[in-house]
């Protein structure tokens, strides 16, 4: 009879883990395709233009990144990115050599220093923490994940202007 106890009792902590992890954002659910809009700001020497066309950006996840590429009219572009949990959303950001190149420091010489990954200062959420780590006053990002709604929506930075898909999980 007392094993029994001790086995029903491991039972109920293992369910109550079990339910309080599946609260979290999960990461495999932001995986897959995305039809949508694309929207271009074309900037030349001589004047600007918008124009929206039909998309679609296909979201893979790469070890602890995701890559995605996105195509339509006229463009094609895969881009890899960082994730991170911040509450119902999944924001996202830019890693290695086209952070830097875009934000002007590596990654981990923002406010605070160090790996967000291995704190969560405050009880922080992921994103908190990585803004606080990784990055500067004043910089910027392109992208998120809704996943209540199954949207996803990012701007990406081009040489001849920006390019912001929206749209929603197949």
């Amino acid at each position: 009879m007392e094993k029994l106890k001790i086995l029903l009792s491991v039972i109920l902590i293992f369910t109550i883990i079990s339910c309080q992890e599946s609260d979290d954002v999960n990461l495999n659910g932001i995986t897959g395709t995305y039809t949508g809009t694309l929207t271009s700001n074309l900037s030349n020497k001589s004047n600007s233009s918008k124009a929206t066309n039909t998309a679609t950006s296909i979201v893979r996840m790469v070890g602890e990144q995701i890559e995605v590429h996105c195509f339509g009219d006229d463009f094609d572009e895969t881009v890899m990115l960082d994730i991170y949990h911040d509450n119902d959303r999944v924001l996202v950001c830019l890693t290695g050599n086209e952070f830097e190149n875009m934000y002007g420091h590596m990654l981990g010489q923002g406010n605070m220093g160090g790996n967000m990954h291995n704190s969560n200062n405050n009880n922080n959420t992921e994103w908190e923490n990585h803004l606080n780590n990784e990055h500067q006053e004043g910089d910027e990002h392109f992208g998120n994940f809704d996943m209540q709604h199954h949207l996803f929506d990012y701007t990406f930075k081009m040489n001849n202007g920006d390019f912001h898909f929206q749209g929603t999980k197949e």
